[in-house]
């Protein structure tokens, strides 16, 4: 049977295949429009499935919130073309948008769906990674930031004993310029008391082996490694780093300067770092 031209069109437009294979699509479906985007449709599933062992190294981090409420998510694919396709990138406007609307707090099946959909198209193997949503109560705020190539994404959540504080676009600014610290930091924890005993166990060893190599009596090695210990910690540790803006000054302590600045106590809810491929 002919198969018309802006049938094909039509059904390219929709699949985003190729015209001859679109063509064939109707020819081998008897031109009915909706068997030949189903045939298509399962061979780029088909296509994907073969290809679901390959990385998926490159991609987006997708970012949405209004300061109370925030959706952060990884979605990822094979290819930097595609990452910066214009249709990929589409998806994941629409990815987030139906996650912040729908208050989602991890990856479901419908989320997953919209991404194998766009995957069958391209035939090339993607995947929506992770997800995280933060709540911001009524004393809190939440701040954003994501890296140009959209590779690195930051949410950072704080709280107020005062009421408006977070309305002060000074405080915003600290928030956001905390953001901008992780990202250029990216520090494992946010304070000590989060580091896993057996990791700290771990660097003392360490750091006892090396101090025992300076040859000095045990209560001096033994300052030393607290010395070293301390130091590593105040570098893996956010609010004991050096603060991007003013390194005179911890990132803890120019918080209490800025809180105090504004009559308030600020303290960090909430620290979340996501890095393309980074777990």
């Amino acid at each position: 049977m002919e198969i018309k031209a802006s049938d094909v069109k039509a059904l390219r437009d929709k699949t985003s295949a190729g015209m001859m294979e679109c063509k064939n699509a109707l020819a081998a479906c008897n031109g009915d429009a909706a068997a030949a985007e189903k045939l298509l449709k399962e061979k780029g599933l088909a296509a994907v499935e073969k290809r679901a062992g390959r990385a998926t190294s490159e991609g987006l981090i997708l970012i949405k919130t209004d300061g109370k409420k925030a959706v952060m998510a990884e979605l990822t694919c094979e290819t930097d073309f595609v990452a910066k396709n214009e249709d990929f990138v589409a998806l994941g406007d629409n990815v987030i948008t139906t996650a912040f609307a729908k208050n989602a707090t991890e990856v479901t099946p419908d989320l997953s769906a919209m991404v194998l959909d766009m995957a069958t198209k391209v035939r090339e193997n993607m995947a929506l990674n992770r997800l995280v949503s933060l709540s911001a109560g009524a004393d809190e705020y939440i701040a954003k930031y994501i890296h140009s190539d959209k590779k690195t994404g930051v949410l950072i959540m704080m709280k107020s004993d005062k009421a408006g504080v977070f309305e002060n676009a000074s405080v915003q600014e600290f928030a956001y310029d905390c953001c901008l610290h992780v990202a250029a930091f990216t520090p494992m924890y946010t304070t000590s008391a989060e580091v896993d005993p057996k990791y700290i166990e771990e660097q003392t060893e360490i750091f006892k082996a090396q101090a025992k190599e300076s040859g000095k009596p045990e209560n001096v090695q033994a300052g030393i490694v607290q010395g070293k210990l301390k130091k590593h910690l105040a570098e893996i540790c956010f609010l004991d780093q050096p603060f991007v803006k003013d390194d005179k000054l911890s990132v803890s302590k120019k918080m209490d300067e800025v809180g105090a600045s504004v009559g308030a106590k600020i303290t960090l809810s909430k620290m979340v770092l996501f890095q393309l491929g980074v777990n």
